[in-house]
């Protein structure tokens, strides 16, 4: 397996991963990123197979797993229970409990919600310059989720910063700083929570907490700390992504000039500059995977980003094309752990998008955007526009 170094938070880098990704591709399906000490996917078809291997999975095996220090038992608590990081039998049950409340029914009931917010927010837009990250592409996903959730939404600048401090803990500049942070604000947000657990409990309405609480399977029920992980997971994942993808899909829609909004343009969006770049799996047995071998405890990074770039997948695939209609992109995962959220996120970003170029077809870019220094996610720091 061929070696490549690439320190992740080379501000090179940062800007545009995709040339690395197109050095590695050079070595095949598979190669060694030394900076990460793990094998990495690159190639579309390796990409989706190390996704769907059950050879593989996301829980580290027990001798390989590392110890945690006390300082930061919070934050790796809530983990523990995240359906994002179980395999089957407890991942089977955690994920089918919470299919149980996040049905398309429920999600596309939220398209009245979804319009309502990008409309308010677009009124408030000044004729100066301004970020349309913290304008828009912020406060409506964070909004869209607590209402799903039935959590205030004068809570939403909370929610906001507790998650974002607890997904900084996956990101390659990762400090003491910011592992302080990420446990604070998981005690924090883990509290609010609980308390609301406890009143919804006594006060249950129709939303999916509520659901989430009364969901049963064979007598079954989510314990305490899996509604507070499965909450907490779902405020995170719900957002996080949904911001970075709506950045950067306005960023290039307004580089190119293309303001009409189609379901084949939203998943170009997904599928041409997406948030998440890498999901790693453990390696559980002893295996060859696409010529190389690999030995149980092994780490693979599956390459989303690279694989949705794959010459063999994807015509002209640096080009964003607006009519292209090729194989689902890889940016929402595979197999089990494919994303629960991807029906929200499409519905969110179709009406995001559709509801900004036309109401604002005159949107245009004040300032370069740049991307944070933010690996293994992928978004822009801001994005400075004006009407």
């Amino acid at each position: 397996m061929d070696h490549f170094a690439q320190n992740p938070k080379d501000p090179v880098f940062v800007q545009d991963p995709y040339p690395f990704y197109e050095r590695c591709r050079t070595a095949g399906d598979l190669f060694f990123w030394d900076d990460y000490l793990m094998a990495c996917t690159v190639s579309y078809a390796a990409t989706q197979a190390a996704l769907r291997d059950k050879r593989m999975g996301r829980e580290c095996p027990p001798e390989f797993a590392p110890t945690i220090p006390e300082a930061l038992a919070p934050f790796y608590a809530i983990e523990s229970n995240s359906m994002l990081e179980l395999e089957p039998p407890r991942h089977t049950r955690l994920r089918s409990l919470v299919l149980r409340a996040f049905t398309s029914r429920t999600i596309a009931a939220l398209a009245p919600d979804i319009a309502d917010l990008c409309n308010n927010a677009i009124d408030a837009f000044p004729s100066a310059p301004f970020d349309l990250l913290t304008a828009y592409a912020q406060p409506v996903p964070v909004r869209i989720i607590s209402r799903l959730l039935s959590v205030p939404e004068s809570n939403s600048d909370d929610l906001l910063r507790w998650s974002n401090a607890m997904v900084a803990m996956y990101q390659a500049r990762r400090t003491p700083q910011i592992e302080a942070d990420a446990v604070a604000a998981t005690k924090a947000f883990s509290a609010y929570i609980r308390d609301y657990i406890g009143h919804k409990r006594k006060n249950p309405g129709n939303d999916l907490i509520s659901t989430l609480i009364a969901a049963n399977e064979a007598g079954d029920k989510l314990t305490e700390d899996e509604l507070i992980t499965t909450c907490i997971l779902l405020l995170n994942a719900g957002h996080e992504a949904t911001v970075h993808t709506l950045g950067n899909g306005v960023k290039t829609l307004l580089e190119i000039g293309h303001r009409t909004i189609s379901p084949l343009v939203v998943e170009e969006v997904i599928r041409h500059d997406p948030p998440l770049h890498m999901f790693t799996r453990y390696v559980y047995e002893d295996m060859e995977f696409y010529g190389h071998a690999l030995k149980r405890g092994d780490q693979i990074g599956c390459l989303l980003a690279a694989a949705n770039r794959d010459p063999a997948a994807y015509a002209n695939p640096t080009r964003f094309d607006p009519a292209r209609d090729g194989p689902k992109n890889a940016s929402f995962g595979g197999g089990i752990h494919f994303c629960v959220g991807a029906p929200l996120a499409r519905l969110e970003l179709q009406i995001a998008l559709e509801t900004l170029f036309t109401r604002r077809p005159d949107l245009r870019l004040s300032t370069p955007p740049k991307y944070a220094d933010v690996y293994h996610f992928h978004g822009l720091e801001r994005l400075m526009v004006q009407v």
